[in-house]
């Protein structure tokens, strides 16, 4: 049972949000918040296993509750609600440790698809609006990777390039592990291999930083 909490000011969306993923099978929401704050607290009571996490909020905004949360609690995933024109917000999120973001119009069933995605391992990040994010992120968080790209991605085995390709399109580790024909440890410990290597944080950091140099 995935352990979900949702945080969000509005009281109406974050009602309609528990009482509908709590009818998707294998989900349990745990915890409702109104703010950032509020939804911090309540983490480190509940420990979700996964956190819908609004951006604008009173108090607290998701931005800075995702850096609090990522500190403290780094086993939490924490999935960013957003609109297209809260860019920046959502650029901070994911330099923080967000696992990626879903769109306030998602269906009930893409948003119970993307908390098991990222509760498996995986990253929301969809290749088609992936440029804006490599940018961003770039500037800000990773200004490192293209001074010494190239002997980075050298380090690479073959092996190796093709679990970065499979990260960047979003896959869990069971889902590369039966592309692949690998067993699912074995992709774990080829991931952590990985991010050694290229000096990256998390799955997030590395989906970008193989759409960004076109590893695969």
């Amino acid at each position: 049972m995935i352990k979900v909490g949702i945080v969000d000011d509005h009281e109406v969306l974050r009602q309609g949000m528990e009482l509908l993923l709590s009818n998707k099978e294998g989900l349990k929401v745990v915890f409702t918040a109104a703010n950032g704050e509020e939804g911090v607290k309540k983490c480190r009571i509940y420990k979700p296993d996964v956190v819908l996490m609004d951006i604008k909020m009173p108090k607290m905004n998701g931005v800075e509750a995702v850096k609090i949360i990522k500190s403290e609690l780094q086993n939490i995933k924490i999935i960013i609600l957003t609109t297209f024109n809260e860019d920046e917000y959502l650029f901070d999120s994911l330099r923080y440790g967000a696992s990626g973001y879903l769109l306030k119009d998602a269906t009930p069933d893409e948003i119970a698809e993307g908390i098991k995605t990222v509760y498996n391992g995986g990253a929301l990040i969809k290749p088609d609006t992936a440029v804006k994010l490599i940018n961003k992120l770039n500037q800000v968080s990773n200004k490192s990777l293209k001074k010494d790209t190239d002997k980075k991605i050298n380090q690479l085995t073959k092996r190796e390039k093709d679990i970065c390709k499979s990260v960047a399109q979003g896959k869990n580790n069971k889902e590369i592990s039966e592309q692949l024909y690998l067993s699912e440890g074995t992709v774990k410990n080829h991931i952590t291999v990985i991010l050694n290597k290229l000096e990256l944080r998390d799955r997030t950091q590395l989906a970008i930083y193989t759409l960004n140099n076109q590893i695969g």
